[in-house]
């Protein structure tokens, strides 16, 4: 069974609120989850501890049994301090990597022309 942690939307319309859950791959976004592991509040300020909250003991147990963070979830625990498998941080080493954008063709001539 593939496992993924990831986001659970939760809240009002206009005033979400996340879960960071343990889920089968296969499951929907808001669907069935093996275990909560975490919260995300968008709504926070972005230096306040309680914007994301981890279980840090349980995300690294989930992580040593290869479950697989999404993307955002990723950047999440890197930021909270707990360490990720060598695996995951070339993953996102490689899409940070790939988001440079190279200069429009306008730009390009324009620095040519200097």
């Amino acid at each position: 069974m593939a496992v993924k942690i990831r986001l659970t939307r939760g809240g009002a319309k206009k005033r979400p609120y996340y879960k960071v859950v343990v889920a089968d791959a296969r499951a929907p976004r808001d669907g069935a989850f093996i275990e909560k592991v975490g919260t995300y509040n968008p709504l926070v300020a972005k230096d306040s501890d309680m914007r994301i909250t981890f279980k840090a003991e349980r995300v690294e147990h989930w992580l040593s049994l290869g479950a697989q963070p999404t993307d955002k979830v990723a950047k999440f625990i890197k930021d909270a301090g707990i360490k990720l498998p060598e695996g995951i941080l070339k993953k996102m080493a490689v899409k940070v990597k790939s988001q440079t954008t190279k200069p429009s063709r306008k730009e390009q001539k324009a620095a040519a022309g200097k």
